[in-house]
């Protein structure tokens, strides 16, 4: 394994050098048309290499940043998350438990260090919150709009725009925007059959440009059937999508609609935890549909075999959510160099996780005893040896985001503000699961087996966040970019029901309430840009950010999920919301060269660094994470992290059917301090942030001739601590995935237009290995996911 990793990374570093060395520098951009731009600052080019492929090139940008377009998106795996296509970027490390992306359970997303709940999503500009799992402020971008309606994602690696959406980007900002709807009436459809029974069927209608209202209109529908066996175990993982959009225009306004709806059932895998001193699988299956084997599985007290505490088995587990989210945008022509935008939204969501497991694991006997003292707990919950544990989730969010962009010589300013009011529900809940009526992982829990609910939690906050900027153009080649804002959030915690005492783990005396209020006035960000040359750019930025506190009992670092009121209290006195300063700075280009094979070389060198100030830390009262009872933690300040970085991409084009894509990342993020557990302190200090691996390496080489093409992915990622001490670790891995398709002539009658077939093949060597890593200790134990087998999936596409 240590030898396959170094010469991969040899691999890597010689490619990357070759690269370089035919240009003094070399700036952004991919095998995948990346970008370093969003389209409203960028100019779009035509390569000049004939093959007619689309290159935005970015102007603008003080930041770090990179688009991937919607073609490339699909090219991954037609129905992608938007998330996990950015995987080829510069500095992004993303693993997921099913080849779409889809599975939330399993996804973890770190970007320069920083967590996917440490990062800021939007959606047209829309907040999409923090992407916790058990979420309490929004949804995930693949529920928020369809793989295939997605027109752009741009990620800005370093800080996010001021003007983002989001309490919680200490890093940086993924945005992703919807298409707009045809300008000529038609549709387009994808059907997709591949491994494990998966079928993915989409179907887009739109109506083309028509005028009414006093202006030009246009509007598209669009829906998705997806239904796929995971790979672990026989259930299905499957939901259905609606998206709809309009857009209205005149000389002066432009009105845009959107709706999204969105109903997922998705059954997960448990994950595996490592030195335990007990049986570890290599993945960790469940027994459901077969009930009568989950029967015979326990013994008479319901306890599973005794060789596997920490990793029995259970029934099943699954997130079963449904989603409705609305926004209207105005943007309006005030006048000569003024725009007003102003976009109201709606998102609501209800959903339960469940999962069906044995009752006399993970300390569930304890719990049962408090709220059915002297009975038989098996009697009680059903007589299987299974109980039903929900956590049933409840968001309504209502907001709006307003802007004013004044143009005045050589000067842009840019004034705005959002606004965001949420309720989020937390039901924590047990039922009955009667020996002769299992559950389904695609249902509701039935209440009328409910035996008791553990705890019911009602959080509110008001989030506002306003801004300044202006972008003053010193010379035509010099721009200065400079303003901040301010993030103020107004939150409250209610507890309809407490838990009984003992009924959570550790000396927890019941969940706390009251008023939470946090003001971050003053977070300011400059860069500035200058334009060398027609083709060369460099860039730099600094931005201070803060990330509000997690407002809801299950959020894992929210001050309303400690133990205590005690310890809330103190929390309010004593404890900051975590904030970090971004420094960045890089240099971009584009040049269409004559060395021989090679006609033009694109590429991107940016550095930096980060001071990550005030972070907190969960300190759990059940370490090893095996333990379904949830409950009270520990949240403290414990100091910083310091993170230096360097990304390195390249791309050398062999005239139009052939291009080599390479990017190197280095990432080092060390803890600045040890931290105090009870009474023993936890020695952190210098010691790397786990799961984050230092060494990233992403490679896409493309050819294309006529209407085949074939596009291969390398994928590397390098060692791994698994504990805050860093006394574990996982190795380094190298994934492969390849796409090839063919373009159908036209002629063949079929009355479609762009007609195509393509084939994925994702992890194409097979490997084995660990795949996602859980960090919940300090020392010695760690959980982790399995690493996906190969899978092949074939689509036909095209439009009509």
């Amino acid at each position: 394994m240590l030898s396959v990793t170094l010469q991969v990374r040899r691999r890597a570093r010689l490619l990357l050098a070759s690269s370089l060395a035919s240009l003094i520098l070399v700036a952004p951009a991919a095998a995948q048309q990346i970008a370093p731009q969003p389209a409203a600052d960028a100019s779009t080019e035509t390569n000049d290499q004939g093959d007619a492929t689309v290159v935005v090139t970015g102007k603008r940008t003080t930041r770090s940043a990179v688009v991937l377009e919607a073609a490339e998106i699909q090219k991954v795996l037609p129905g992608v998350n938007p998330v996990k296509a950015i995987q080829t970027l510069p500095g992004v490390q993303f693993e997921t438990a099913d080849p779409w992306g889809n599975n939330e359970q399993n996804i973890a997303l770190f970007v320069h260090g920083f967590n996917q709940n440490q990062l800021g999503f939007t959606l047209d500009g829309v907040p999409l919150g923090d992407q916790s799992y058990g979420n309490f402020n929004s949804l995930s971008p693949q529920r928020a709009v369809i793989s295939e309606n997605v027109a752009r994602v741009r990620l800005t690696a370093g800080a996010a725009d001021l003007a983002t959406a989001s309490a919680s980007n200490l890093g940086g900002g993924l945005e992703t925007y919807t298409s707009d709807p045809a300008a000529e009436m038609g549709g387009r459809f994808g059907q997709t059959f591949g491994s494990y029974d998966a079928s993915r069927s989409y179907l887009r209608l739109d109506t083309g440009r028509f005028d009414a209202l006093g202006g030009s209109n246009a509007l598209y529908i669009s829906g998705v059937r997806q239904n796929a066996r995971a790979w672990e175990f026989d259930a299905r993982q499957k939901g259905w999508q609606a998206n709809a959009k309009f857009v209205h225009t005149t000389p002066t306004t432009t009105l845009t609609g959107y709706f999204a709806y969105s109903q997922k059932d998705e059954p997960n895998q448990d994950s595996v935890a490592r030195n335990t001193g007990s049986f570890e699988p290599y993945y960790r299956t469940v027994l459901y549909p077969d009930w009568q084997r989950a029967l015979a599985y326990l013994d008479a007290n319901g306890a599973p075999p005794s060789n596997n505490p920490a990793n029995y088995t259970n029934y099943y587990g699954d997130a079963q959510r449904t989603d409705y989210l609305a926004y209207l945008k105005l943007e309006q022509k005030l006048g000569d160099g003024v725009v007003f935008k102003l976009q109201p939204y709606y998102h609501h969501d209800d959903g339960q996780g469940q999962i069906v497991g044995p009752i006399s694991v993970a300390g569930l006997p304890g719990l049962f005893r408090i709220y059915y003292p002297g009975q038989n707990l098996k009697q009680v919950f059903g007589n299987s040896g299974y109980a039903l544990r929900t956590t049933e989730y409840g968001i309504s969010r209502v907001g709006s985001l307003a802007a004013v962009t004044v143009t005045s010589g050589d000067h842009v300013f840019d004034i705005g503000g959002w606004y965001e009011h949420n309720r989020n529900t937390i039901f924590r809940r047990w039922y009955a699961v009667p020996v002769g009526s299992p559950p389904s992982p695609y249902e509701y829990a039935d209440p009328a087996l409910r035996r008791l609910t553990q705890y019911a939690s009602v959080t509110e906050y008001d989030l506002v966040q306003l801004h300044v900027q202006d972008r003053w153009q010193v010379t035509p080649a010099l721009a200065i970019e400079g303003g901040f804002k301010s993030s103020l959030q107004f939150a409250e915690g209610r507890i309809p029901v407490q838990p009984l005492p003992g009924a959570l783990p550790g000396s927890s005396t019941g969940f706390p309430q009251g008023q939470l209020d946090t003001r971050k006035w003053f977070l300011p960000a400059i860069g500035a840009v200058w334009d060398v040359t027609p083709s060369d750019q460099i860039f730099g930025h600094i931005q201070k950010n803060v990330r509000q506190f997690q407002a809801s009992v299950a959020a894992g670092l929210s001050p309303f999920a400690v133990g205590s009121q005690q310890a809330f209290d103190q929390i309010k006195a004593n404890t900051q919301p975590e904030s970090s300063w971004t420094y960045e700075a890089g240099i971009r280009s584009r040049h269409n060269v004559d060395l021989g094979p090679i006609t033009a070389i694109e590429g991107q060198l940016s550095a930096y660094h980060v001071d990550f100030s005030n972070r907190l830390l969960q300190i759990s009262a059940t370490p090893v994470i095996a333990s379904v009872i949830g409950g009270v933690s520990i949240l403290q300040n414990v100091g910083g992290v310091t993170t230096n970085g360097i990304d390195a991409a390249a791309t050398l084009r062999f005239g139009p059917g052939f291009s080599i894509y390479n990017a190197l990342s280095y990432n080092r993020s060390r803890y600045d301090d040890d931290y105090v557990s009870g009474t023993t302190t936890i020695a952190t200090a210098g010691k790397d942030v786990p799961n984050v691996a230092r060494w990233l390496n992403k490679t896409v080489v493309t050819a294309a001739s006529g209407p085949f093409e074939v596009q291969a992915i390398g994928d590397f990622v390098g060692r791994r601590f698994a504990t805050y001490t860093n006394d574990q670790s996982v190795p380094g891995r190298y994934l492969v995935s390849l796409q090839a398709s063919y373009t159908l002539p036209e002629t063949l009658g079929l009355g479609l237009r762009n007609p195509r077939l393509s084939v994925n093949i994702t992890n194409l060597t097979d490997r084995k290995g660990v795949y996602e890593i859980i960090v919940g200790a300090a020392a010695r134990t760690f959980n982790t996911y399995a690493q996906p087998p190969r899978m092949a999936f074939f689509t036909l596409s095209g439009g009509f």
